[in-house]
Parts: C-alpha cells; structure tokens; sequence
C-alpha cells in the first residue's frame, strides 16, 4: 500500500459518516412532517419506544433459547415456562396497573415503570441458576404490567378519534421493531453471550424511562387532542377543524368526549343498550368497571379474539429462530435475517390496516374497523398453511412474509375500535382487563408449544414443526370471533355515546349518572 492510503481510508469515512448523518437527519425531517410535527412525533416515539422494550424481551428470550439450555441445563418447556411466567404475572397486575392509569399521573406510572424494567434486566443478567432468572422474570412480569393501561389511556388522550388507528399504526411498529431487535441484534449477541443481551436491553431501557417522565400529561377526555401542526407556508389559511372530541356538547356549554365513531352511530339512530349505558358513570368503583367492561359484547369479542392472535405470536417470538433454522435448513444468523424480513412485511401491515380502518370511518363505513382486523386475520391463517409444509426457504418466505403483514395488521384498527366501544374514563381499566385477558393467552402459549413440541410431538424439529400447524386453529378461531364482532360493534359504539353524554350532562349540574 502507499502512504497515501490511510489518508484517503479516513476521507472516505469521514465521506461515508456524512452521507449518514445526512441521511438520518432528512429521514427525522421526513418523519416529523409525517406524523404532525415535533409535539406529535415526541409522544408517538416514545410510546412506541415503551412497547419495544417489553417485546425485545420476549423476542430475546427465543432468540437465546439455545444459549440459556447450554448455560443452565433446561429444555424447551423451561424455555417456554420464563416467558409464560412474565406473562402470568402482568397478567395479574395489569388490573391494579388499569385502574391507577384512570387516576393518577399516566407519564409518572410508566415512567417509573420501565425505570424499574431496567433494573429487573439487569437482574436476569447475573442470574446464576434456572430459579433465580425465574425469579427476576418474575418480577419483571409485575412491572411490565403497566404499559398496555397507560399506552391506551395517553393515545385517547393525546389524538383525536378520527385518527387513533393510523396512530397506533405507528405506536405498534415499536412493538414489531422492539421483537425485531431480540430476534436480530440481542439474538447474536446471545450467542456469545446471553447475560450480555439482557444488559444490552437494560440501557435504552433508562433513556427511555427519562423520554416518558418528560411528556407533558394529557387532560381525560380527549378533549385536548394534539392537533397536527400546518405545512409549512400556510400560515395564511384558517387553523385544522378540531376534533370530534372537542365538539360543543348538547347545552354548548362544554365539550363532549363523543368520538367520530360514537358520532355517526348517533347520527344513524343505531339502537344502543340504554340499561347497559346507565351503568356507567365516572366514579364507578373497580368491580364495577370490570363487570361494565365484560358486558361490552364487542369488547369481549375483541378480547377473544386478541388473546388468540397474541397467543399464535407468542409462540412464534419464542420458538420462532429455531423453527425456522431447523425447517428451512438455514444457520443462526441467516434465520435472525429471513426473520426480519419477515419482521418488515409485519411492519407494513401495521402501517397500512390502521389507516385504512380510519379512512373507512370517515367515508361512513362504521365497522370499518373491525372488518379490517376480521379480513386480515382470515388471510393470515390461509397463508401461513403452505410456508409450514414447505422445507424451501425460497419458496416459503413470500407466503410468511404477507402472513406476517396480515397478522400484524389486525391490532391498530382493533385497538382504535376498542376506544370507541368504551367511555373516556375506562379506558385505562378497560385495557387492563384486556391485558389480563390477553397476557394469559400470551403466557399459556410458549409454556404449551414447548410442551406440546417436547411430549406430544417428540421434540425437536419435527415436534415444532407439528406444534405450529396445530396452534393455526387458534389463529383462525381468532378470524371468525371478528366476524361476529363486526354485527355487535354499532350498537355498543351507541351505548357508549350515551354512557359518555350523561357524564357530559351529569358534569353540567343536569342529571347525575345511575349506576
């Protein structure tokens, strides 16, 4: 080599590192512009950054399934029981968790909350035995427990009605990105060195705790709605209308928490449950939300349903690196890649299914929604059949891929439909229910596909391979309860129209709500 070379080795770093920094500062450009401006792109960053962290997790813990039976002499079901135990736990607590996010400080709960995550990763990283990771994943179970609440709680809060579905597209891609990471980054550090990927996950951990203790804490009701900031140069045209929340209420004296969905029901005379509506009230008591909660015949439904996609993705977050080396005959690192391709359908499929929900709404299709979540679940279960039989990586990435999308796309309209079937004040323990609902499912399924893999099946490849193709029916069963949940949603998106206009009413000195 000449002497020039390490000269010209350093320019054309130096070169590289500024096209990079370019790069990353016109994409931050881009993404400010896309959601809203600075105030709204804050506050959707940082939840969705909450969500990653507890699906990294998960996501770490199968990426490093080989790595901890190695190190602490275990099989798939002790693999199955860490995760299932984090998720019992958060189940139980997430009720607690629930009705604290519909009266104290939201950003203070999590805040604390995923402070406290940190220090419970740092325990698992210096566990010395099988009983004392299950220990610390324990107690990570009870703090992970507040995310859900508070998430849903703050995105009612922070933005209108009208667009809570293209806002949980983009909060849920922390989510996906979050699992993205374990599969990926933590998984091959795993396979150096599996306490290093629990502390690698610990320090944004903190950074994130400091982001959430920042946000400015929303006022209930929606009624405050972060509207998006103008493009640039129309200073001159008249403000964006305000949300439907902020609408003047019946007396126009106050505004109403009606959303845009509550609205067109109301508009269109759908009949609601008047003796389910007068149950509702905003000082009811923590028994008495939860049976108001379960009575929501679409809430339940929703409920169901999610629990049985939650259930499917557990397994795969947990068995999923070793399925797909095993079946498709690839190594470690190129079963992370080919998961995050698929990880990048999944990512698609939340960005488009909560818009197109939204869009369907504003054109007058009041179960838009629902339909959205009942039809992609459908094309989940019919192209995940062929990429299970084939032994082709080749050939099974395209069916996986779309699957990915379609399984993912069911979650940000669903989650914007449970708003609307829900007066403001429940919110948060309304997701609590859900998350103790859900979380149960998600905690069963990584104890069962082991289990089912190890003692029904033989283990090993041919027992995961079998366990997948039988986990599909709880996939498709998730498929048809959407469906029926489509013909219950307008009715109950009337009772809580009603529900919320006699708190509205009773806030006015006119009436006070019936229990």
């Amino acid at each position: 080599m000449s002497g020039a070379d390490p000269r010209a080795r350093t320019r054309a770093w130096e070169g590289a590192r500024g096209v990079a920094r370019r790069g990353a500062a016109a994409a931050g450009r881009r993404l400010v512009v896309v959601l809203g401006g600075p105030r709204r792109t804050r506050v959707i960053v940082v939840l969705a950054c909450v969500l990653a962290l507890s699906s990294a997790d998960t996501a770490t813990v199968g990426a490093s399934a080989i790595e901890l039976r190695r190190g602490l002499g275990i099989d798939n079901t002790d693999i199955g029981l860490l995760v299932a135990v984090t998720s019992v736990v958060g189940a139980v607590f997430s009720l607690p968790f629930g009705a604290l996010a519909d009266r104290i400080r939201r950003t203070f709960l999590l805040g604390v909350a995923v402070l406290t995550w940190a220090a419970a990763m740092i325990w698992s990283a210096t566990a010395t035995s099988f009983g004392q990771l299950l220990e610390a994943r324990v107690f990570l179970g009870a703090v992970t427990a507040a995310a859900g609440p508070a998430v849903a709680s703050l995105v009612g809060d922070y933005f209108a009605s009208g667009e809570r579905g293209r806002v949980y597209s983009y909060v849920l891609t922390g989510e996906l990105l979050g699992a993205g990471v374990g599969f990926t980054v933590t998984g091959d550090v795993a396979a150096l060195s599996w306490r290093l990927a629990f502390v690698i996950l610990a320090i944004p951990a903190l950074v994130v705790a400091w982001l959430v203790f920042a946000l400015p804490e929303p006022r209930r009701g929606g009624q405050e709605a972060l509207v998006p900031d103008a493009p640039a140069g129309a200073g001159s045209e008249p403000p964006p209308p305000r949300p439907a929340e902020a609408a003047p209420g019946p007396d126009g004296s106050a505004p109403t928490g009606v959303t845009d969905a509550q609205q067109l029901a109301l508009d269109r005379h759908v009949a609601p449950d008047l003796r389910l509506a007068r149950r509702a009230w905003p000082g009811m008591r923590f028994m008495a939300a939860v049976r108001y909660v379960l009575r929501v015949r679409t809430n339940l439904a929703l409920v169901v349903s999610g629990a049985c996609g939650y259930y499917f993705l557990a397994g795969v977050q947990t068995f999923g690196v070793e399925f797909v080396r095993d079946q498709y005959a690839v190594g470690q690192v190129l079963a992370n890649f080919l998961l995050l391709v698929v990880g990048a359908g999944a990512v698609l499929g939340v960005v488009g299914a909560g818009p197109l929900g939204d869009a369907l709404l504003r054109r007058g299709y009041l179960r838009g929604r629902v339909m959205v979540a009942a039809v992609s679940a459908t094309l989940a279960v019919g192209l995940l059949v062929p990429a299970l039989v084939t032994h082709s990586a080749f050939t099974a990435l395209p069916y996986i891929v779309v699957a990915a999308g379609a399984l993912s796309a069911q979650n940000p309209p669903i989650d914007a439909a449970r708003l609307d079937i829900m007066p403001a004040w429940l919110w948060g323990r309304a997701e609590g229910v859900r998350t103790f609902l859900r979380t149960g499912a998600q905690a069963l399924a990584p104890l069962l596909f082991g289990a089912v893999s190890d003692y029904i099946f033989g283990g090993g490849h041919t027992g995961l391979r079998w366990t997948f193709v039988v986990m599909l029916v709880p996939l498709a069963a998730s498929a048809f309860i959407l469906y029926r949940a489509a013909g219950s949603y307008p009715a109950d998106v009337a009772t809580a129209a009603v529900a919320q206009l006699q708190a509205d009413e009773a806030a006015a000195g006119r009436e006070r709500p019936r229990r």
